[in-house]
């Protein structure tokens, strides 16, 4: 099995056991009896890793290792998810979050950084289209299993058997390949921030983080207060919907590389996104299924084109830290989404985030096109 064939079947793996966990785990919090600003607290420590892991992780990358520190996070993912099924209270809760944070965004930027570092001569569309589809499909069958055995049997069960699954994934970070490593100082990764083009697309990047935070804090809610949906229904229709996702991004690759079509990809893919979160929110059941299936296929479109666009736009050298430094920025938005919108969920309804984040979504689709009419990605 190649590089990239193992970075697919690990990044397909590693988001199945979280996902399995992560959009239900708020109805598993209101059962323990966390009141919704304690939700929106552990949702954030999970989001808050990248602040405090990604640029340490991305230039450890650059510089010493990627192999050894997959390996490692995949052990750390693996016991966040016992403690987190051990745990009764927020306090713990809340560390177990934390961890699974830091490990996650550990392979997230690990994978990336292997995957960029790549030497590989083929179309960039469809080398970063197949990096998104499988993230995406973990994602996607992680939540229908979750949902699965959290509905036959306890979402205690669903922790312990994903946190034993996670014992062997090491073994699949083996023999990744040759790793080359170079010395890059603070200036470059300094001036790789400060472009013009990489501000703007840091702040399109921002926008689109918020409604992270709406999904992490009240979307399983939502759809069990809107619609009456028991655990299993509600796996279902974020996984279903999810499918769109990753044979959107899976799209991208059958398109060859243009600069202008994939800025036009990239604006469209907003519109939907938006668009779809706020329809998702209307009666009935199958129509909000039309306008989720609508905002995941801008989602797809928006995890191949934003990877690629970041490929392109820092040297292989650096990649890494730049990309981290990239995210942990993004990440902000993600923190701020999950307590702005567990705020106006719980407090004005839970409907309320996805029309607001739709709203700010549709506005980061017209700050684009100004952005690209101004700036070569």
């Amino acid at each position: 099995m190649d590089v990239r064939s193992k970075v697919h079947l690990l990044n397909f793996c590693r988001k199945l056991t979280l996902n399995a966990v992560y959009f239900l785990s708020p109805l598993y919090f209101l059962k323990l009896g966390f009141k919704g600003y304690e939700i929106g607290l552990v949702v954030t420590l999970m989001a808050a890793a990248p602040l405090v892991v990604s640029f340490p992780t991305g230039w450890v990358n650059d510089r010493f290792s990627i192999s050894r520190v997959i390996r490692t996070a995949l052990l750390a993912q693996g016991a966040a998810l016992l403690v987190l099924g051990l745990s009764r209270g927020v306090p713990l809760t809340a560390a177990a979050y934390l961890l699974l944070g830091v490990a996650n965004n550990v392979l997230d930027v690990s994978t990336n950084s292997l995957y960029y570092k790549h030497r590989d001569d083929g179309d960039p569309n469809r080398k970063y289209a197949r990096l998104a589809f499988f993230l995406n499909m973990g994602i996607a069958v992680g939540t229908a299993v979750g949902g699965v055995v959290a509905y036959l049997a306890d979402f205690r069960i669903l922790l312990f058997l994903f946190a034993g699954l996670m014992l062997p994934m090491p073994l699949l970070a083996r023999g990744l390949g040759r790793e080359r490593f170079e010395a890059v100082s603070w200036a470059d990764y300094r001036r790789n921030m400060l472009q013009k083009k990489t501000v703007l697309f840091l702040i399109m990047l921002f926008v689109l983080a918020l409604h992270w935070g709406a999904e992490g804090t009240v979307y399983s809610p939502f759809l069990k207060e809107r619609f009456g949906l028991n655990i299993l229904q509600l796996s279902l229709y974020i996984s279903l919907t999810l499918l769109m996702t990753a044979a959107a991004s899976l799209s991208v690759g059958f398109l060859r590389f243009d600069d202008r079509r994939n800025a036009l990809l990239f604006r469209g893919a907003l519109l939907l996104s938006g668009v779809g979160l706020m329809l998702m929110t209307l009666r009935p059941l199958g129509l909000s299924f039309a306008g989720r299936l609508i905002h995941e296929a801008g989602d797809g479109l928006l995890g191949s084109t934003t990877t690629l666009y970041i490929a392109r736009m820092f040297e292989r050298r650096s990649v890494g830290g730049s990309a981290g430094l990239f995210l942990a920025i993004i990440t902000t938005g993600h923190i701020i989404g999950a307590q702005l919108f567990s705020g106006l969920g719980y407090g004005l309804g839970l409907a309320v985030p996805f029309l607001a984040a739709g709203a700010l979504l549709v506005a980061d689709a017209v700050f684009s096109g100004f952005v690209f009419r101004r700036v070569d990605y």
